[in-house]
């Protein structure tokens, strides 16, 4: 009888049977939990691996640019702004793509062409306006030549406003019924591009033209700071700084903080003794600079005794003018600046995107790379023309405002009561 009642039906006359079944689910379990934890194992050491891979990849990709970079600063101003151009392009490619949808594009042929359409005449209107000083004096010993760039420079803001309402009417004439909201979606995005990308190069540009210097030393120094940030933070990081980049730790914001801030007053001072970085360029030539590199770029000597023990071996000291204008670019640099590369994270998530492009190795986009750039480039025009810059009245601003505003008959009147006036005081 008790072996009929205790047939596995749960029975208490029947406890080996249900005892021998948990002994078996334990182990079960026990064997289930030891797989489970060498596969977090493994996929822990993986993750491990491709960490330093990464960082490998990220090393090598930096390394490269790093020796491109200082190749075309050796070439000179004119290169160094073809390079902007060429970032601008790569950057107005990724954005444009980013919020695109192929479905709709395939209806509506010539809509990507629209988009470039305007972001050259942006260009044109952009550099035209600042590079025009620049034109006239490097062609003013060619008659034929100054009078096409005079002409092209006079007629420059029509021209670009032609161009940009032939592009209006163009939009106007392609819209589809069906497409409207995207079409004019993609024609905000387009302008909002134009904005985030050129309101920043033209400041990139004017930072190149009034001396290597205002452009090297804050693209450096976020460089430095990014750099710097993801070094401390790959090895010290543990306290979550900012939720829109978990990956961003306070160990990395103030290794690179405190870093940028030591490099700015060193780098300052070492690219100061280089006249090709520190004087300002008038035209669109690539010789050899030469000039007088005012009190800025002049070592002070500062007296350290009281200030200093007996044992320090320096009794004073020589500091550049422009290390303690460092100072404020390097503060800006390690506390302001990256929060352009916040805002990008943030954009980044709120349309699901990793990154915006792949064009760079280990690092991204283009634009993933000059989202701090933006921001410093603006706040070192700001400040050079602020703080640094000698606002007064040279020769070369005078002749410069007679090649542009008069023409060759103004010139030679003005020559010929020159020569009277100058006469008449001899």
């Amino acid at each position: 009888m008790q072996r009929d009642t205790g047939g596995g039906d749960g029975t208490p006359g029947t406890p080996s049977p249900t005892h021998g079944g948990r002994l078996r689910h334990r182990k079960r379990s026990s064997e289930v939990l030891s797989d489970v934890n060498k596969t977090n194992g493994a996929n822990l050491l993986l993750n491990d691996q491709n960490k330093y891979k990464s960082m490998l990849v990220r090393t090598y990709s930096s390394l490269w640019m790093m020796a491109g970079f200082v190749f075309l600063i050796y070439m000179g101003h004119l290169y160094i702004w073809a390079m902007v151009v060429v970032i601008q392009i790569f950057m107005a490619k990724e954005l444009f793509n980013l919020l695109r949808k192929a479905n709709e594009d395939r209806q509506l042929p010539g809509f990507r062409m629209l988009n470039w359409h305007f972001f050259f005449t942006a260009m044109l209107f952009t550099y035209g306006r600042f590079l025009s000083r620049q034109l006239v004096n490097t062609v003013t010993s060619d008659k034929l030549l100054y009078k096409l760039v005079s002409g092209l420079i006079k007629y420059q803001m029509f021209i670009c406003y032609f161009l940009y309402i032939a592009g209006f009417v163009w939009f106007i004439v392609t819209l589809k019924k069906k497409a409207y909201k995207y079409q004019f979606s993609q024609y905000a995005w387009t302008h909002m591009i134009l904005l985030t990308v050129f309101a920043q190069s033209s400041f990139t540009v004017a930072n190149i033209y009034d001396g290597i210097f205002w452009f090297l030393l804050p693209a450096s120094l976020i460089a430095i700071n990014d750099v710097a940030a993801y070094f401390f933070g790959f090895f010290f990081g543990k306290t979550p700084l900012i939720k829109l980049s978990p990956k961003k730790t306070w160990e990395g914001f103030i290794g690179a903080s405190v870093t940028t801030m030591l490099s700015a007053f060193v780098l300052a001072n070492f690219m100061g003794h280089f006249q090709w970085l520190t004087c300002p360029r008038k035209d669109l030539s690539t010789g050899w600079l030469h000039c007088d590199p005012g009190p800025m770029f002049t070592p002070e000597i500062y007296n350290l005794r009281g200030w200093m023990p007996q044992c320090f071996p320096w009794r004073e000291v020589a500091i550049m003018p422009v290390q303690w204008h460092a100072l404020a670019l390097g503060l800006f640099a390690s506390i302001i600046a990256p929060f352009g590369g916040f805002f990008a994270s943030g954009f980044k998530r709120a349309f699901k995107f990793k990154d915006f492009g792949d064009s760079i190795p280990g690092h991204g986009g283009f634009t993933d790379r000059m989202d701090c750039q933006m921001v410093m480039a603006v706040f070192a025009y700001i400040y050079y023309q602020s703080f640094v810059m000698v606002q007064d009245l040279s020769v070369e601003t005078i002749l410069e405002q007679i090649l542009r505003n008069l023409t060759v008959e103004e010139q030679h009147d003005l020559y010929e009561q020159l020569g009277k006036l100058l006469a008449r005081a001899n």
